[in-house]
């Protein structure tokens, strides 16, 4: 008789440990213990007899063995879940995670082009400030806002830069930022706008109302309610429609931006692949336009 498989969840560990080169990150995606995780994959090892990972103070690294068989196992999940989509009835599935700020501000005004093009693929749109975890929400493609880093496993490609800048509503009274009312984000970048734009970077706290969203600033400086700021992206048709003008000339410039990201063995799905690739040509014909 031939030697049984490993279990399922050991190569699921494995399979997950390898993708982040952690058990923590791996016990997260999973939601389990990183403990467990760890188990699991001392247990595969002993089974084949072999080092599939090496230990080391900043994290693991998969020996050569191990880069060999999780090429394997990796496929061969992506394989089930090829096989297990192709079953389901009806129009196949994509799910988005973004913040909801881009979500309102970009991308569902976007989504008549997407379904125009791809009638057969429901593009669904989970909107969260949260972080979003692929296998253990469900999610296929996530979209947020940051620094470039490497992240193995990942294919990440910038949609928009992080490039911002400060609107008010027209008939706000007033001219520059002196005397009106900053409105402030969750990503608080008005001390950095301040010190590059205008060449002071102020001490201590900023007065100003404080928003869990930028989409709510936005709409507060629409409002009259004072000065936000916001990626041109975001405002480019408020912009275009007069809802809201340029506070002061100047943009903050940023290493940060809007990047889209999906596990790189995910895209072997056609649909996944034809949602990644549209979310990166809206984005360029939205800068264009």
């Amino acid at each position: 008789m031939t030697e049984p498989l490993p279990p399922l969840n050991a190569l699921r560990a494995f399979d997950a440990a390898g993708r982040h080169l952690s058990f923590a990150g791996a016990a997260q995606e999973l939601r389990v213990t990183q403990g467990a995780v760890a188990q699991h994959v001392r247990g595969l090892e002993t089974r084949l007899n072999l080092r599939l990972f090496d230990r080391h103070a900043r994290g693991l690294h998969l020996t050569e063995a191990g880069r060999r068989y999780h090429a394997e196992v990796a496929e061969a999940f992506r394989r089930l879940e090829q096989a297990t989509e192709a079953l389901r009835p009806g129009a196949q599935g994509v799910t988005i995670s973004v913040t909801p700020s881009l979500a309102s501000k970009w991308l569902i005004p976007n989504m008549p082009d997407f379904t125009a093009r791809h009638p057969d693929i429901d593009l669904r749109v989970m909107a969260t400030e949260k972080l979003s975890q692929f296998r253990a929400d469900g999610v296929d493609i996530v979209v947020r806002y940051g620094a470039p880093r490497a992240l193995a496993g990942l294919e990440q490609r910038k949609l928009f830069d992080g490039a911002m800048m400060a609107v008010c509503a027209p008939d706000l009274p007033g001219h520059g930022l002196e005397g009106r009312s900053l409105l402030h984000d969750s990503l608080d970048l008005w001390p950095d706008f301040l010190e590059q734009v205008t060449g002071q970077r102020p001490a201590g706290r900023l007065p100003g109302p404080r928003f869990s969203q930028i989409t709510l600033a936005i709409e507060a400086a629409q409002a009259g309610q004072g000065v936000a700021l916001a990626s041109r992206f975001m405002v480019a048709r408020d912009l275009a429609l007069g809802r809201l003008v340029p506070a002061v000339p100047g943009v903050l410039e940023t290493r940060a931006g809007y990047w889209a990201l999906c596990p790189r063995e995910d895209l072997h799905s056609p649909a996944r692949r034809i949602v990644y690739d549209w979310l990166c040509d809206a984005a360029g014909r939205s800068q264009k336009g």
